[in-house]
């Protein structure tokens, strides 16, 4: 068996301990949504036993609201911080850290109807948000690190795997029956303690990331016996010889801060294909049929709209498999196409739906089937591929800022629309997918026009596929500041 393409224990190891990270922000992202009324019931007693009145409709709104995007807000710093962390404590080390802020998270959720506070449930997701910022920008890099050039795709996939897990395990704890009810509903919010502690307990017998070790640390002794460990094989060269040329590459670089990213003309198109496939990603609408699905599959009618929810959410993993199956065949470009289309076509048939409910009851059906398309096709490509795709489109140089400057589009649009989208909704009524089919259709046009397929090609290869591009403009451009900007690379 070829050893890029053979899956080890170790690597298998090192990516699932990672994924984990992901299951948390995929958990923490969901959870909130079925005990709505419940916490809510929760913030009017406590307001009652302090203020001696009932607590004021929009003061109750407000405080709801506030705990549902303060995790976003959370989201928005932890990612920008990405780049600090990694760059001095390596991959590994930081992730591990980062586990302080679930232990405090979980604390201080768990322990809030106790304390009888609504204070310590909104800075408890406050603080899981910045553990959950914190992890989509370690994991799909440590992912994408560790993992040979032909499985990048397919593992790279599992960091969104982890999160729709995540959403679905979220949803079913949720159930009244399970955890989301008076009694519980302080533990299914603390639950997140538990996969802290195996992840603490995993991550120091993995091992930290080659290109780390080799390029950041120059520990080239180290980083050959990580990837003998991982490739499971002796011969490592090809790998040793692609990081090498990487760092060389690092060594004309000079390291890259967040506005340089946006002024150099080698990074500025990458950073703008980055950008705009998280904002794909955020702003297709997705995050509007999880926030609010049970209201949607209420409005269309659905006896027990919990289990419907349950069901996207099952349906939602199920595609992701398919897209980890699929990443390493079909690439990324085609598939990001393919499901940007697919969604657009969904989201048509959901607003056809939804607007002609009242007249045809049938319609109820049609809205189903229309978010489970929706679901689906957001799995195939723009919920998986934005994640890796902006750790394969920079060197070890930029890699960091880069991801950091994406993690910050992503959770900044993601709090956009989690505050939004209620209000929208209210003006548009039925018609507010066609926002996103108009959203979804321009992100089609881009991606087909300027994204390049990643498939296959090593880190600095589609970094050079970008530097001719840059190169094409470089009249404008001195050959000293290309030159420090590794443009005169012999490749």
């Amino acid at each position: 068996m070829d050893s890029g393409k053979q899956i080890t224990f170790p690597l298998l190891m090192s990516v699932g301990t990672a994924v984990i990270g992901s299951l948390q922000f995929g958990y923490n992202t969901g959870v909130i949504n079925a005990p709505q009324k419940i916490i809510e019931n929760f913030i009017n007693e406590t307001y009652q036993d302090r203020y001696q009145e009932p607590i004021s409709k929009s003061f109750l709104t407000a405080i709801w609201s506030i705990s549902v995007s303060i995790f976003s807000v959370g989201g928005i710093f932890g990612s920008f911080s990405v780049g600090f962390f990694v760059n001095r404590l390596g991959r590994r080390n930081s992730m591990l850290i980062a586990n302080i802020l679930a232990f405090i998270a979980a604390a201080l959720m768990g322990f809030s109807k106790m304390a009888s506070s609504w204070e310590m449930l909104i800075i408890g997701r406050f603080v899981v948000g910045l553990y959950s910022g914190l992890s989509t920008g370690f994991v799909p890099m440590y992912v994408g690190e560790v993992s040979p050039t032909a499985l990048r795709g397919a593992l790279g996939t599992l960091h969104q795997l982890g999160i729709v897990i995540g959403i679905l395990i979220a949803q079913i704890f949720g159930l009244e029956m399970i955890m989301g009810n008076d009694e519980f509903w302080p533990l299914l919010l603390g639950f997140l303690f538990i996969p802290a502690v195996i992840q603490s307990a995993l991550l120091p017998l993995c091992p930290e990331s080659p290109r780390f070790l080799l390029i950041n640390k120059n520990e080239e002794n180290k980083a050959k016996t990580v990837l003998k460990k991982l490739r499971g094989t002796t011969d490592v060269s090809t790998d040793m010889q692609e990081m090498k040329e990487e760092s060389r590459q690092m060594m004309r670089e000079k390291k890259v801060t967040i506005l340089e990213l946006f002024r150099s003309p080698l990074y500025r198109q990458p950073i703008i294909i980055a950008i705009i496939l998280q904002l794909s990603q955020q702003l297709s609408g997705i995050n509007a049929v999880f926030y609010y699905s049970t209201r949607i599959f209420e409005k269309a009618g659905v006896a027990q709209p919990v289990y419907a929810t349950i069901g996207a959410g099952v349906v939602n993993t199920a595609f992701t498999v398919v897209s980890l199956f699929v990443v390493e065949r079909a690439g990324r470009r085609s598939l990001h196409l393919l499901g940007l289309m697919g969604m657009a076509g969904s989201a048509i048939l959901m607003t056809i739906a939804l607007a002609l409910l009242e007249q045809l009851k049938w319609m109820s059906y049609l809205s189903i089937v229309a978010i489970f398309a929706f679901v689906a096709f957001f799995e195939m490509g723009p919920g998986p591929i934005p994640w890796f795709i902006v750790a394969e489109l920079f060197s070890q140089g930029p890699r960091p800022s880069a991801i950091a400057v994406a993690g910050f589009s992503n959770w900044t649009a993601n709090f956009i629309v989690a505050l939004s989208f209620q209000y929208v909704e209210e003006l548009c009524g039925p018609y507010v997918f066609i926002i996103f089919t108009v959203l979804l259709l321009l992100f089609f046009i881009f991606t087909y026009f300027k994204v390049p397929e990643t498939r296959g090609r090593t880190f600095d290869d589609i970094a050079a596929g970008f530097r001719q591009t840059a190169g094409a403009g470089a009249e404008k451009h001195s050959p000293e500041e290309l030159n420090s900007l590794g443009a005169d690379s012999q490749l």
